[in-house]
């Protein structure tokens, strides 16, 4: 069996390995085409001379095609795996930063909030001209299967404007899976669920084992659990008043709604520093840096250690390589994936991106009819797809109303700011990211104009309610593993600097 995988943004060592490796252990796959692209020579060489040792080291004879020519990658491609960050570092911090000046407080901003949005209109723009590589280059039946964030956004996007199928993986359910189960003393395997939503916004509304309804005293499983009580404290009050618990961390959660983060003197009271993703102010932004920094600098040493093992105790649980899996050898696969709705949750929009459960096999990807979602949870679930929607219509239009209209309708963005501060925030954040926002060419210029004019509203220096400093290479060796294990928690999104058009 012999296909090709073009593996999009492929600079991220620790996220494209463990992807490879999760592909390379379907025995029937060890000849298949692996093509690596990725506009960042060094990255790219890191992650291929990693990855190339790996797979001779587990006995296979595959050559991995680097390159920095994406369409070269593309060609003849029947997956594509898509793992890109547009603008990199430096524009993360703006998606973090400029928001605080006027109060906006974010843990991670690359799903909704000011940050998301903004990541959003840069991902879109980079995603189309993808889509158009795809369309002209690789395979008649391709699939994009898009890790990138922010997750709704790009596949809505790739799906209604870029003329290729996409499906959005995440794996937010499955951690939260395996939360519940860890609170009934069970494991994962043993507790069968049904979650629907949207992503990082989606709602365990079925959890059973052996039959036995598990939802019901889940508020009081979670409240007693030594660790969760403190470090959930968001996740379990939105489960206390909306009757289900969600897939997002703590952190991320806390900036997707109203509640938790517009007063900066009750946002410690949410949430916890033992981790970043527990919500710490530009947490994410902290271990991507530090995660960059580190992988500089510790790079030699990933080469002396084991390689990874390609053999099914190994393999992670990522959807991308049980979705092929499913599709070539037709074993079948259930996960949860990010889709058109088309009807599959009957009070969402028909054109809003879903994750709801699927079924794979070699007829296909198929999802099931899920009916309505609880009323507050599919309350919570429109309001965030309306900033989506405007988000993804101001990126392909290049409309600065319609992005405006977006931080407007934003929930902790409206529920911080005024009208007058989200426009010059707008503003601020256009010209800031103007190297990656070729559609916001006259509005940018406009808003250069108008800030250069003077008779600016005025600003705060605030650096977050909860905001810890990068730490330095020297003292990230201390603790190797220490250093490494954050450095994966930052790798999925990895830096992907100026796009080159």
């Amino acid at each position: 069996m012999s296909f090709k995988v073009a593996f999009i943004g492929a600079g991220s060592i620790g996220f494209t390995r463990g992807l490879l490796r999760d592909l390379l252990t379907v025995p029937e796959f060890n000849n298949i085409e692996i093509a690596f692209c990725d506009i960042n020579q060094h990255n790219l060489d890191m992650v291929t001379e990693l990855c190339q040792r790996d797979i001779r080291e587990n006995g296979l004879d595959i050559q991995i095609q680097p390159t920095t020519d994406r369409r070269e990658a593309l060609k003849d491609a029947k997956y594509v795996l898509c793992t890109i960050r547009v603008g990199g570092l430096e524009a993360f911090a703006t998606d973090v930063d400029i928001p605080l000046k006027y109060g906006v407080d974010q843990c991670v901003g690359d799903t909704l909030c000011a940050g998301g949005i903004m990541y959003g209109q840069r991902g879109i723009a980079e995603m189309l001209e993808i889509c158009k590589d795809i369309r002209e280059q690789s395979a008649p039946d391709v699939l994009l299967l898009n890790y990138s964030n922010p997750m709704a956004m790009l596949t809505w996007a790739c799906n209604k404007y870029g003329g290729v199928r996409t499906i959005g993986l995440c794996h937010g359910v499955q951690h939260g899976h395996h939360q519940i189960a860890e609170v009934y003393g069970l494991k994962k395997s043993e507790v069968d669920i049904v979650c629907a939503g949207i992503n990082h916004q989606t709602w365990y509304i079925q959890a059973s084992h052996k039959g036995r309804d598990l939802t019901g005293d889940l508020l009081e499983a979670f409240e007693k659990h030594p660790e969760y009580s403190r470090t959930e404290k968001v996740r379990i009050d939105m489960l206390r008043r909306f009757g289900y618990y969600s897939t997002e961390s703590n952190g991320h959660l806390s900036e997707y709604v109203p509640w938790y983060r517009k007063r900066p003197e009750e946002i410690n009271d949410w949430i916890d520093l033992g981790s970043w993703i527990n919500g710490e102010t530009g947490g994410y932004l902290r271990v991507c840096t530090e995660g960059r920094n580190w992988f500089e600098t510790d790079f030699p040493n990933w080469l002396k250690d084991e390689p990874m093992q390609y053999i099914a105790e190994k393999r992670g649980e990522e959807h991308g390589s049980y979705i092929i899996e499913g599709l070539e050898t037709g074993r079948v696969y259930r996960g949860h994936f990010n889709t058109v709705n088309d009807g599959v949750i009957s009070n969402l929009p028909d054109d809003a991106i879903i994750e709801a459960p699927g079924y794979v096999d070699r007829n296909g990807i198929s999802m099931p009819h899920v009916g309505d979602l609880p009323l507050g949870p599919a309350a919570v679930c429109n309001v965030s797809i309306s900033v989506q929607r405007l988000a993804v219509e101001a990126a392909v239009r290049g409309d600065d109303k319609l992005l405006r209209q977006a931080f407007m309708m934003d929930p902790l963005v409206g529920a911080v700011c005024n009208p007058k501060e989200i426009w010059q925030m707008v503003d601020e954040m256009l010209v800031a990211q103007a190297q990656w926002l070729p559609q916001y060419d006259e509005a940018i210029k406009a808003a250069e104009a108008r800030l250069a004019a003077g008779n600016l509203l005025s600003t705060k220096a605030y650096e977050g309610a909860a905001r810890l400093k990068v730490k330095t290479v020297e003292e990230m060796q201390q603790d190797r593993d220490a250093a490494n294990k954050n450095a994966g928690e930052s790798d999925k999104g990895k830096d992907r600097e100026k796009v080159q058009q």
